[in-house]
Order: structure tokens, then sequence, then C-alpha cells
């Protein structure tokens, strides 16, 4: 009896030892709780709150909808808006296209070099768009390389041209923004189509429902929550651009208006209202597609003995798949082997490759004034923000997954919430909250952007680390934190001596991913850095192509080595992670 006794002892005992590890001291846990509650309130709600404040205030503090309505009876603001719902509806819907058949294939079909091309489809998501409109704008301009390419063939007069991006250059915009985005569609479908089960299309092709007709009357019900979630997320994405169409030179658009209006944020109400109106637009379309769509289907149950749904293609139909997914691939490289091509020629214009070569606008762009001090600024704001992201991720996964703090699911969601908020709102809110009078007036970026840099940085890119850092905690066991406290270690010293050292591959992966994203951010680059001096790289390549002669050569030049940069740190991470990195830009 009495051995029973002392089992059940020690068991007890055990069993507070595993509360102990999984709860943790409450009172330090709590403060750590609120201040990360109080460092979203103050960074992220706050600012978006303000600028959305600002929309329904009179000069003398009074409620009001006037700026709203004038909006919508502004000629210039309605044709901003219209142009940017037009862009970001044709954007989504040539994402869809590209993305569409490769998931099906991709999902359905085995074929050589499947895996390889695969993750090629996802590199464009990692190249800023705001580089390849240089390289965009060269071959596909009216007298750029594809125009001399028909001309050589024949298909063209000597003077004649094909306005390929049109005459407001909307296309061009569209285009690129689809060869940005269309990887966060293929992700979302594959998904989908990898969910749907192979019983119910067996079943409906018995009955006489197969083809397009079974595509359209079984599949397309079953995965249109995974459309609707890479649709929204890349529809939100575009009509929120504001780097690409800058560099189309593309100003009769909402994000632009919004940007122009900075200039005098402390006296035009307008510009409030505009991000009002862009908020509550991305919201209202979010909504009604979601309540249109409905809630996801039931789980399926179980699919053994269909795991041989995915068939093996050899010969020239597998040859014609990976024909396929080169193409798209290429296709969404020629932005970016454009800018590498004006990188490195001396004169490009009515022909088909430079006339001549030269790595002379390499040594020029790192001479610039407005370089050196660029890629200076970018490594501080970066890496500082950085750091900002690796603490609070750590903490916010850790109180996630090793706790069980009431509440807690709340600093999973609002981690998660900048990848659905526009870097130009978010941006925009920093500045309305710093303006002269309010409370935090001495982070005024046209004094000293640093601080608010560092923190739009480190907001908009925390996603990344405290999925890495959660992915990280869940594949680590519990008990070896308890086997360490049980010995004696606090909770503190078990889980910097024992799980971060086991986790480390995921911190640094997401470590990397944000660093590298944050040296290229460009809607907060554009917005809060003010000042020549206080330029990071994405302003400094914006600047450089608005310049005359050499301008541009130097931007791309700049370009070129943002983007070998940030492949290289992807690159990194990806292989650090592994295959769950393209999870991170599912809906």
């Amino acid at each position: 009896m009495k051995p029973f006794l002392a089992s059940k002892a020690t068991h007890a005992r055990r069993a507070k030892r595993r509360t102990r590890t999984r709860t943790g001291p409450r009172a330090p846990l709590a403060l750590l709780y609120v201040g990360i509650l109080a460092f979203f309130g103050i960074f992220f709600v706050l600012p978006i709150s303000t600028a959305l404040r600002g929309a329904f205030l009179d000069q003398t503090g009074a409620f009001t909808l006037d700026y709203l309505i004038e909006v919508f009876r502004n000629p210039v603001y309605l044709e901003g808006l219209a142009n940017a719902l037009k862009l970001a509806t044709a954007s989504t819907l040539l994402a869809f296209t590209l993305a569409a058949p490769l998931a099906w294939i991709g999902q359905r079909f085995e074929f050589p070099a499947k895996r390889t091309l695969s993750a090629l489809l996802l590199l464009p998501m990692m190249l800023p768009p705001f580089v390849g409109a240089i390289g965009f704008r060269q071959i596909f301009g009216q007298e750029g390389a594809a125009n001399a390419l028909l001309r050589a063939a024949g298909w063209l007069g000597p003077g004649q041209v094909v306005d390929w991006l049109g005459t407001g250059r909307e296309w061009g915009i569209v285009s690129l923004n689809a060869l940005h985005l269309y990887p966060i569609f293929y992700l979302n479908l594959v998904a989908a189509l990898a969910n749907v089960d192979p019983v119910l299309l067996e079943a409906a092709e018995n009955l006489g429902c197969s083809g397009l007709r079974r595509a359209w009357r079984v599949t397309m019900p079953l995965i249109l929550p995974g459309i609707f979630a890479g649709g929204s997320l890349v529809f939100i994405w575009a009509f929120t651009e504001l780097g690409v169409p800058l560099m189309f030179d593309y100003y009769r658009v909402t994000p632009v208006q919004i940007f122009e209006g900075i200039r005098d944020i402390g006296s035009n109400p307008f510009p409030y209202a505009l991000v009002a109106v862009t908020l509550v637009s991305s919201a209202l379309i979010y909504f009604t597609g979601r309540i249109a769509v409905g809630s996801p289907p039931p789980a399926a149950p179980g699919r053994g003995g269909h795991s041989g749904q995915v068939r093996s293609l050899r010969g020239i139909r597998g040859t014609l798949c990976s024909a396929l997914f080169l193409a798209v691939c290429l296709l969404a490289a020629l932005p970016h082997l454009g800018v590498i091509l004006v990188s490195v020629s001396r004169d490009w214009y009515r022909t088909i490759l430079p006339d001549a070569f030269t790595l002379q606008h390499y040594a020029l762009a790192l001479g610039d004034h407005l370089t050196v001090p660029a890629i200076r600024n970018s490594l501080i704001y970066a890496s500082l923000s950085t750091c900002i992201d690796l603490l609070l991720g750590v903490c916010i996964a850790y109180l996630v997954t090793r706790t069980t703090i009431a509440g807690r699911w709340l600093l999973d969601v609002l981690a998660m919430l900048p990848l659905a908020v526009p870097g130009l709102i978010l941006a925009f809110g920093y500045l309305a909250l710093t303006r002269r009078g309010s409370l935090l007036n001495f982070l005024d970026p046209t004094r000293n952007p640093l601080v608010l840099l560092v923190l739009a940085y480190a907001v908009r890119r925390i996603p990344y680390v405290v999925r890495s850092a959660t992915a990280g905690f869940q594949q680590a066991s519990v008990t070896l934190e308890e086997a360490a406290q049980n010995a004696g270690a606090s909770p503190f010293r078990a889980l910097t001596r024992i799980t971060l050292p086991l986790i480390a591959a995921n911190l640094l992966s997401g470590a990397l991913l944000a660093f590298a994203f944050a040296m290229l951010e460009v809607s907060d680059s554009l917005v809060l850095a003010q000042k020549q001096g206080d330029y990071p790289i994405a302003k400094a390549i914006y600047e450089l192509s608005t310049i005359l002669g050499e301008g541009r050569y130097l931007a791309a030049a700049l370009g070129v080595w943002a983007m070998v940069f940030l492949a290289v740190t992807v690159a990194a991470a990806s292989r650090l992670i592994g295959t769950k990195l393209g999870a991170l830009f599912r809906g």
C-alpha cells in the first residue's frame, strides 16, 4: 500500500512541476503579456486609429463626414479610387490566370524537374516589383526591346511601335503586380486542391460528371475558400501598392494621392479621408467576399488508398508541363533580367539587347552621394528592427506555445495582422501620430526617422519571426525544459540554455527573412524618410530613377545589388526553414 501511495505522490509532484512549466511564474508572464499588448497598441493600433480619426474631425475637433463625402464628390479623388480598384481587380484576375493552371498541374501530375521548377515559381514573390519596374519599362517601352524584336522579325515597320503599356501605363502596373503576386495564389490553390477528397471526384465521374463540368460543379466549390484566401491578399496588396505606380509615373491612383498629400499633412484633411476610404474599401471587399464564399467545407475523411491520384507524366506530356512551369518562371523573371541588363549597358535604345556593356554603373552607384549613405542607413534600420522582431517573436511564441495564460491567442492574431495592413497606411499613421502638437511629436521623422523606420520595419516583418519561432517551439519537446527545471534550473535558464539553442535554425531563418525584407521595404521608406541623409535603399533607388541621363542606370545597379542580397538571404532562410517558407504567404 505504501509503495502505491508513494508512487501516487510522486506522480502528483511531477504533474505539479509540468503545470508549473506550462504556466510559468504568473506575475512575470502577465507583465510580459501586457507589455507586448502595449507595444502593438502604441505602434500598430494607435497609428491606424489616429489616421482614421483625422478623417472624421474638423478643425474645431467636432465630428464630421464632410471630408469623406468630398472624396466621392471630387472627380480627382474619385478617379484615383476607381483606378486603384481597376488595377487591383485586373492584377488579381491576371495573377489567378497564371497560378490556376500551374496549381492544378502541380497537384495532379509528376513531371521532370517538378520540385526545382515549383521552387522557382516562388522566387518573384521575394523580388520587389518596385525594382523590376526599371527593367520592365526598358523592355516594353515604345522604343524598348520588345518593339525592336518585332522590327527585326519584320512584323513592324521602321517607324511603327506597339504601345504595350498603354497610354496610362496601367497594363505595365497590372503585369508587374500579377507577376509579383501570383505565387500567393499558387500556394493557396495548391493547399486547397490537396484538401479535396478524391472520393468525391471519383463519385462525380462515376455519375457521368467529368472534365470541365466536374471542375466547375465539384472542384470549384471545394477550393473556393482557397481562391478567396489568395485572392483577398493579392487584391489588397495591389489595391494599396505605392512603389510600382510611382516608378511608372502613374499619379492618378489613391495610394500615390495619399503619398502626395503627405507634404501638407498638418493642414490638409483629405489624405486622412483617402486613408479611411482605402481601409474601409479593403475591409468591405474582404468581408463581402468572405460572406459570399461562406465557411470552408468540413474536413475530408481519411484518404487511405488514394495516394496514387498523382500521375507520373513522361515523354512529351511531361516535357510540356515542365516547359509551362519554366515559361512562367522566365516571364516572371523578365523585369528583373531587364534591370540587370540596364545596369550593365552603356546605351539601350531601339535595340533588342544593349549596344555595349560596362560595369561602370556599379562603381558610380557605390560612389554616388545617395547610395553609400542609403546602404548604411538600410543596414542600421534593418538590423535594429530585426533585433526587436527576434525579442518580440520569441516572447510571443513562448507565451502562445508554452503557457496557458488567458488570451494568448490575441497575441498570435496581433502578430499576424501586419500582413493584412498595407505599409502605406501604417506609415501614414506614424506621420499622423507624430505631427506638431501630438504626444509623440519628439519622434517626428522630419528631424530623424530612425526610431519610426525601425519600428515600422519591425511591426511589418514580425509575422515571419513569430511563425518561425512558433514552429520551433512546437517541434522542440517541452519535456527537455521540464527535465532541466527538475534538475534545479529556472524556467528562464531552461529556455535560454536548452530550448533556444534547439530552435536556433528557426529563429535564424525568421530573422533573415525579416532583415532581408526590411532592407527593401518600399512604402515605409518612401513615406517616412524625408531628408536625403536619412534615405534607405528603396528611397535612394526611387530618387535615382527620376534623375535624367545616368539616373536609371545607377538606380538599376543599386537595384541589382539589392536583388542579389535579397535572393541570397531568402535562399539561406529557405534552406534553414525548409519547405514551410511558402506557408508564411498563405491566406
